[in-house]
């Protein structure tokens, strides 16, 4: 049977347990559902979210990337240590269980600046011969994959470990995560930033010092490394992520289940939440040793990937998940007690390309994870997650604390005017490598907001949030820096983000507007010149008025019905649509040139103002 279909089969039956309420454990008590049918789910996006792009996957110039040229990267982790972001992910030459595979990290000191991701833990080789109970395969010239559900632990002497495991799949179908792989390993990261040699932490049955390629951890001669380790295996909490890997027996694990990708946090009364794969849920009393019946999160809605949850910064707890049967949107949900958990809002709600096919390449933003408590608290207060897109691309977000969907106030945003680094509090940004968004000096010496796209396969994209208007004015100065490539698309949306106005700086020189199933021309426009546009849009008439440069240049029906306006959205691309719920599972194929870039260009915006 599939794996993934096995592990479903296990939670079909698990329910809420006999005499326990929903109010008793975690649930959701909110009437928000997302939509499939769009990327966005038709949520309405937490205010000032930063969605940044860590690594694009770059199989034609390896230098580009992470300078391996492997496509497939997957199941990041993050923690915040000596005033610096880790990040580590897994990754296989071309898909998921398929050798051979490796381990990287990446580190960042504001978590917008990423540096190359370089290699922690190599390719291992498997001994020829080797075999797995239960399979009829045999290992020849084989290597094993990386599968890791804990990335990071820092131990109470403030030493920050790094771990990964290593798996062995005998072919793209097997379990790297069966209990029958090699064993962990681990190895210690220096406040200097280097790394100390890597040991066997743990191993799987079959396995010891005397058939594995790196030592046994306590043959080190660093007492203080010893000790970390020590600790870190007499943790019930950090034991319950290695449940996966180790043997299904192993006296280490304190809930032997095959319940998949844990964590944790606490509530206030001192109990420990635990949180799995298919928002399966139960409560510690006892910092993990023993644990309540295991079930469903009433009403939550999760399928097999990963599930994040976290006390923040303003006392109240937060999930983010993705909440279908598919793996978009990016979504989260907040609680006041950690247990009752009462909306639902949009973190990321764009599926960027996937470019490389590959065996289990499932589509979105998926296998979210935050900061362990532990490992770490930044100290802006925000909620900062790591996520995959396509198990291509790995991604982190920024999501402000307190949480929330609304801005009271009208935008006067003038960028050149605004406390520096303050200058995207309250936009949302979708920032790719190769489609950055940025703050900067523009072409007249002045800060701008600047979007830049030269990847051909995504966008930039900046949003920004003003009080919900059924009438209202809005007026935002853009240069663009050339008028025979590139394409900017201006829209306003609801709440949902849905646009019902659409205008677009065409790569042809046109700026036009949609009417309809077609489009009307407002004028040609030249590189480098400056356009104030002013646009009335009036949901009682449903029509929106241009004026470009104190002239009136087109009065429209809005494309779309909306029944009020929420924000505004500025993006080097046209939406996307694919996939939708019909598409394959996953990406098979290659797309063309896909490591290549394409002729990069920039569009300025000065400012934006919005009145009711």
């Amino acid at each position: 049977m599939n794996r993934f279909l096995k592990y479903t089969a296990l939670c079909w039956g698990l329910g809420v347990s006999a005499g326990a309420s929903a109010q008793e454990m975690v649930h959701y008590s909110g009437t928000t559902v997302s939509n499939v049918d769009y990327h966005h789910g038709q949520l309405a996006p937490v205010v000032g979210v930063h969605n940044i792009q860590v690594l694009r996957a770059n199989r034609e110039h390896p230098e580009l990337a992470e300078g391996s040229g492997w496509t497939y990267n997957h199941a990041p982790m993050l923690a915040y240590w000596n005033k610096t972001f880790y990040l580590e992910y897994l990754s296989d030459k071309v898909g998921e269980s398929v050798p051979p595979g490796q381990t990287l990290l990446s580190t960042s000191k504001d978590g917008y600046h990423w540096a190359k991701p370089v290699v922690v833990f190599p390719p291992y080789r498997v001994p020829d011969g080797t075999k797995k109970e239960g399979h009829e395969g045999v290992a020849k010239d084989l290597f094993a994959v990386m599968h890791q559900r804990m990335g990071f632990y820092v131990s109470k002497a403030k030493r920050l470990l790094v771990l990964g495991f290593y798996g062995i799949c005998l072919d793209p179908h097997d379990d790297p995560n069966d209990g029958k792989g090699i064993g962990r390993v681990v190895r210690e990261i220096h406040a200097d930033g280097s790394w100390g040699p890597i040991y066997f932490l743990h191993y799987n049955p079959a396995w010891n010092a005397g058939n594995t390629s790196y030592p046994y951890y306590t043959s080190s001669s660093d007492k203080g490394f010893i000790a970390d380790c020590n600790e870190l295996m007499a943790t019930p909490l950090m034991m319950m992520q290695w449940v996966e890997e180790t043997d299904r027996k192993d006296p280490l694990i304190p809930l032997q289940k095959e319940y998949k990708a844990f964590n944790f946090y606490h509530l206030p009364d001192g109990r420990a939440v635990g949180l799995w794969k298919n928002a399966l849920t139960g409560i510690s009393k006892d910092e993990g040793k023993t644990w309540s019946a295991v079930t469903r999160a009433p009403h939550f809605v999760n399928a097999n990937a990963k599930i994040w949850g976290q006390k923040t910064s303003d006392g109240h707890f937060s999930t983010v998940y993705n909440p279908s049967e598919f793996r978009w949107p990016l979504a989260i949900s907040t609680s006041s007690d950690g247990l009752d958990y009462t909306n639902l809002l949009l973190v990321q709600g764009e599926i960027s390309t996937c470019r490389y096919g590959g065996n289990y390449k499932s589509y979105g933003p998926q296998y979210v994870r935050g900061i362990e408590e532990g490992n770490g608290i930044p100290p802006d207060g925000n909620m900062w997650v790591t996520y995959s897109m396509n198990k291509e691309d790995i991604w982190v977000g920024k999501i402000p604390v307190p949480v929330t969907d609304r801005v009271d106030a009208d935008v006067n945003d003038v960028f050149d005017s605004l406390a520096v680094g303050k200058e995207l509090s309250l936009w949302n940004i979708y920032s790719p490598l190769w489609a950055p968004v940025s703050v900067g000096g523009g072409s007249d010496g002045k800060r701008c907001l600047i979007l830049k796209d030269e990847d051909p396969y995504d966008f930039a994209m900046a949003e920004r949030a003003f009080p919900v208007s059924r009438r209202m004015q809005a007026e935002f100065s853009i240069t663009p820096g050339q008028n025979d490539h590139g394409q900017l698309q201006i829209e306003f949306q609801d709440a949902q983000n849905i646009p019902a106005m659409r205008m677009s700086f065409e790569p042809n020189g046109e700026l036009i507007a949609k009417a309809g199933a077609r489009t009307k021309s407002l004028l040609k426009y030249t590189a480098g010149t400056r356009y104030v546009v002013r646009v009335l849009l009036d949901m009682d008439t449903r029509m929106y008025t241009v004026n470009i440069n104190r002239k009136n240049v087109l009065t429209q029906l809005f494309f779309a019905p909306v029944l009020s306006f929420g924000h505004v959205v500025f993006r080097t691309g046209e939406a996307r649509h694919y996939p939708t719920a019909e598409s394959p599972a996953e990406e098979t194929e290659d797309k063309p040139h896909a490591g290549d870039k394409s002729p990069a260009a920039t569009f300025e915006i000065h400012y934006l103002k919005t009145s009711r």
